[in-house]
């Protein structure tokens, strides 16, 4: 009987693992702090409606994750390299998947229209559903199609800019959201799409290429010959030239919303902080790029270097609208080491990426 009962114990802990690794946990924090960084810019400091808001981003990451690999699952069992997903090894069945993502996104929308109709704010549920139309859509031709990243941008576009009617002031439709929150949606697309074009291309190169999938990466001229990684002028341009653009995007409040510097000094430290971090951003972009021989390994620790650093961007910058927001800096990281820990053994390194 004892026995029976560890082995049973086990096999739970087991399974969890399995459903967190579908589930892509290693950046669940970051989807789910989007709304919340939207509600931030709109100086929401309520930490009931931001655990709610969490909640509600972390779950839509869940259903587009699970989605995702359900969709590309016949692209994927034949890869050795991402063979720890649940559904190429076979530990979790596809309709067993179905089950999870068609639940958290249920369960998303129940806590959504809760708090809707608890503070009156009801065309909120028409931005949400926005935002899960665009990262569906994306799953469904995200093979076949290049370019459709940007259907993943749109998506988080939408889901900060749901975050955001959520403010401390009333929010009845899109002229009463504030500039700094406008700024926000534009930062956090810009920011996944990086990961998505050039993260999310590099890392899945050899397997897209060898498939045929029609990703932007392939068509802009990277490839795989013998082993060695060839990357193209034309893509490292545009990999650079989204950082570029996410480093003018996040100075620009400073400049263009009048009082937006309520601490003078701290103002410094954030400038400080984000041009070390945009610095960082560049390097750890140029080893990933400048590989001669891919190596998924060291692709995976690199990009998930360029996470840690790429998202404390937003919350350095909301500091000057509360010091506190700063310690948002830490929540995706932590998140993705903790995640990456429990579920890969690693730290840098998620074997589901």
């Amino acid at each position: 009987m004892v026995f029976y009962s560890i082995s049973a114990s086990g096999f739970f802990r087991m399974m969890i693992r399995e459903y967190l690794k579908l589930a892509r946990s290693f950046n669940a924090v970051l989807t789910g702090i989007s709304p919340v960084m939207g509600a931030i810019a709109m100086e929401q400091y309520n930490v009931a409606y931001l655990i709610l808001l969490f909640l509600i981003g972390f779950l839509g990451h869940t259903f587009g994750f699970v989605l995702n690999d359900i969709v590309d699952y016949k692209i994927d069992k034949f890869s050795k390299e991402i063979s720890d997903r649940p559904l190429v090894s076979g530990t979790i069945s596809i309709k067993k998947a179905w089950t999870y993502a068609f639940l958290s996104m249920i369960v998303a929308f129940i806590i959504a229209i809760y708090l809707a109709v608890s503070t009156q704010r009801i065309f909120s549920i028409v931005i949400l559903v926005g935002a899960a139309f665009f990262i569906t859509f994306y799953n469904l031709i995200s093979k076949k199609y290049p370019f459709t990243d940007i259907l993943v941008a749109l998506g988080i576009f939408f889901l900060i800019l749901y975050g955001s009617f959520y403010g401390k002031n009333p929010v009845n439709n899109i002229y009463d959201i504030t500039a700094l929150a406008w700024v926000v949606c534009v930062l956090g697309s810009i920011q996944v799409l990086f990961m998505q074009i050039v993260a999310g291309g590099m890392k899945d190169i050899e397997n897209d290429f060898k498939k045929g999938a029609k990703t932007l990466a392939i068509k802009l001229g990277v490839r795989i010959v013998n082993g060695n990684l060839k990357v193209s002028s034309g893509f490292k341009t545009l990999a650079y030239s989204i950082q570029l653009f996410d480093l003018i995007i996040v100075f620009l409040p400073f400049f263009i919303i009048p009082g937006f510097t309520r601490y003078e000094y701290l103002q410094y430290f954030q400038w400080f902080a984000l041009i070390i971090i945009g610095v960082a951003m560049f390097v750890l972009s140029h080893k990933l790029l400048s590989m001669k021989r891919f190596e998924r390994f060291k692709a995976r620790k690199l990009i998930g270097s360029h996470y840690v650093i790429n998202f404390t961007l937003v919350p350095i910058m909301l500091m000057s609208l509360n010091i506190w927001a700063g310690f948002l800096v830490f929540f995706p990281a932590l998140g993705y080491v903790l995640s990456n820990i429990i579920v890969h053994g690693t730290i840098l390194q998620p074997k589901t990426m």
